[in-house]
């Protein structure tokens, strides 16, 4: 298999509740734990983590357009959150992603542009999503 196609990574539980140490190829681990009395909440939750990884891929993708359009880029920031479904399984109803920029030059033509073209073709995160959760994006742009 071509190894750029290929992802892994390692969970090894290391207390007596549901605390785990992460790892994927040779960065740094990371902390998964639950909120008590299941776990010590002493790490990120499998949610939050889902959160962060939205929040990447989307960025990574806009980062990646604006840039290619020569947009000037000095800050860059998103805030993201979660409603939760009442049901089991009580994983995101909805998720909104509110990403704060700060440019002389990009506008928001584009960043609805490169949005667009995140959800449609580019973030796999959000692909994966797609059909269970939806995913609210609100920009602002900063000069």
């Amino acid at each position: 298999m071509d190894k750029s196609k290929e992802v892994s990574a390692g969970l090894k539980l290391v207390n007596d509740k549901v605390k785990f140490i992460g790892t994927a190829d040779n960065n740094q681990p990371i902390s998964i734990d639950y909120i008590p009395p299941l776990g010590d909440n002493t790490g990120y939750t499998s949610l939050e983590l889902l959160l962060l990884s939205l929040s990447s891929c989307v960025s990574t993708s806009v980062l990646t357009f604006l840039r290619r359009m020569h947009k000037t880029i000095s800050g860059f920031e998103v805030k993201s959150g979660g409603i939760r479904k009442e049901e089991h399984p009580t994983g995101f109803k909805t998720i909104s992603l509110d990403i704060i920029i700060t440019s002389p030059d990009v506008t928001d033509d584009d960043m609805r542009k490169v949005i667009k073209m995140t959800e449609d073709t580019y973030c796999p995160v959000w692909s994966m999503l797609k059909g269970n959760t939806t995913v609210d994006v609100n920009f602002r742009i900063e000069c």
